[in-house]
């Protein structure tokens, strides 16, 4: 049987109700406090959250499918379509149909969504120090929640009855 949280005591089915004992509510609230230390961070580039996120995915690999960042992001044709319309809007990307493929349409970074990446470079030194963990804490932890995303995926894909005790 589970542990509570208090020595000595065990937890009970009603104790796993509780707000504080949700992996959900513990991973949304702090994805909520992550979106809010970054909004000041990311003002000076004129970029909001998820717009960052599309531009790091560009900053590793130019040129990709929108679908191809669609599945990096796991964001949805109707999520993503208004971002990349508001970054080229900004002038710091441009979409294009591929010239074998004229369903496909990619996205390439010009000359000023490349030069933002180096203002962008101190964002991550700042995000780690305001979490107070060392490098390898953030590390560690991110490891564990892309293996947790993975686990949660298959499990959403595959699902089963869960088992009675």
């Amino acid at each position: 049987m589970a542990r509570s949280n208090t020595p000595g005591k065990q937890s009970t089915p009603a104790d796993w109700l509780r707000l504080d004992q949700q992996l959900c509510f513990a991973l949304y609230s702090s994805s909520l406090a992550m979106t809010k230390l970054y909004k000041p961070l990311l003002e000076p580039l004129g970029l909001t959250y998820p717009q960052y996120l599309v531009m790091l995915v560009l900053w590793e690999q130019d040129g990709i499918s929108v679908s191809t960042l669609g599945q990096r992001l796991s964001l949805d044709s109707g999520t993503l379509t208004p971002l990349l319309k508001r970054l080229e809007a900004a002038g710091l990307i441009k979409r294009q149909r591929a010239s074998d493929d004229e369903r496909r349409v990619e996205i390439f970074l010009n000359p000023e969504g490349q030069a933002l990446k180096r203002q962008a470079q101190d964002i991550p030194p700042q995000l780690a120090c305001a979490s107070a963990c060392s490098l390898e804490e953030l590390s560690s932890l991110t490891r564990r929640l892309h293996e947790l995303r993975k686990q949660l995926s298959d499990a959403a894909a595959n699902p089963t009855s869960p088992q009675q005790e």
